[in-house]
């Protein structure tokens, strides 16, 4: 049988400050498995540990941040063991990353061309001409207008929606088998974010990638991803397929996440909110680590840290009151 083609277990990654006696549980004992062309979004409030997930993949953690256990298989493939040599051959290669501000990507001082060529100088050791000539055929693919002289320009050059998608093109120039956006149109309007949108489902299609998509926003989840996880405290408390936990949630923070969202469907006097704020991640709390919160909390919830159940066929929650259907 074909290896999934990224398979977390029990991965962890952990801040700690520089004296040892603080620890930040970032990400906490998350597993989590997509195939080729799978769409994963990943969800959850500030500060749950999305991003450091995200980077935790890619191995380019922040020096207070180390991996303390687990392993990341990208296809059958242990990153976690891998030297950092061997990491810069798969980083921009196998797995690449858009992040939410395309100007923490793009150097002010080097032309588009240039910064579009690097990954296929780097990985392919293409000529810088042979790497220009590619990355007109990149912008092209990623819909940018005039590409021939584009190429020439710099990143203060072009507009918000523009540096996007070439940061999009920087992605795919080494055609990875992993695209991971972090979520890539916080800073668009929203005609340019939907377009934005189709370019990622047709740049996936194109390029046969497995896309992981890390936001704030389910409506965009919806529309994009087929699987689903939900993170909080630095734990995947919600996973499966799209459809699943959308229609029968199963942990109360992914309820109350979807209940929160505006239906015009519906008349509101209030929003729905969550009340309370996440716990501190260097002190969490005994039990579940959102009992403080939680509509359904009972007692076994501010003793007993819950593991992980499966309410459905592919569908993984850690709460109490999925053990009942495990």
């Amino acid at each position: 049988m074909t290896a999934p083609l990224l398979e977390l277990r029990n991965l962890s990654t952990h801040y700690v400050s520089a004296s040892g006696t603080r620890v930040v549980r970032a990400v906490d004992d998350v597993s989590l498995t997509m195939n080729a062309r799978d769409t994963l979004g990943i969800v959850g409030e500030s500060g749950s540990g999305k991003s450091t997930l995200a980077l935790t993949m890619l191995r380019v953690l922040p020096p207070a941040a180390r991996i303390v256990g687990g392993q990341m298989l990208l296809e059958g493939e242990d990153l976690v063991a891998k030297s950092e040599e061997e990491m810069r051959k798969v980083r921009g290669k196998r797995i690449a990353m858009i992040l939410q501000d395309p100007m923490a990507s793009l150097n002010p001082l080097f032309s588009i061309g240039d910064q579009v060529g690097e990954p296929l100088r780097q990985h392919e050791g293409a000529s810088r001409a042979s790497a220009w000539k590619k990355a007109i055929g990149l912008l092209k693919a990623v819909r940018i207008p005039a590409p021939e002289s584009r190429v020439t320009q710099y990143p203060h050059e072009m507009s918000g929606g523009m540096r996007q998608r070439i940061v999009g093109a920087i992605g795919i120039s080494c055609e990875p088998r992993l695209l991971i956006a972090d979520e890539p149109t916080t800073s668009l309007d929203l005609t340019i974010q939907a377009q934005y949108l189709n370019l990622l489902r047709d740049l996936q299609q194109d390029y046969g990638l497995g896309l992981i998509f890390i936001t704030h926003n389910l409506g965009i989840v919806a529309k994009m991803c087929n699987l689903l996880a939900v993170m909080y405290a630095g734990r995947v408390v919600e996973s499966g397929p799209v459809s699943t936990v959308f229609n029968a949630p199963a942990h109360p923070y992914t309820a109350a996440l979807l209940h929160s969202i505006p239906r015009m469907t519906e008349r509101r006097e209030r929003l729905s909110a969550i009340d309370g704020q996440p716990p501190d991640m260097s002190a969490l709390p005994k039990g579940c680590a959102f009992a403080a919160r939680c509509p359904r909390v009972f007692d076994r919830c501010r003793q007993e840290e819950p593991p992980v159940f499966t309410p459905s066929p592919g569908q993984t929650a850690r709460c109490w009151l999925a053990e009942g259907t495990r």
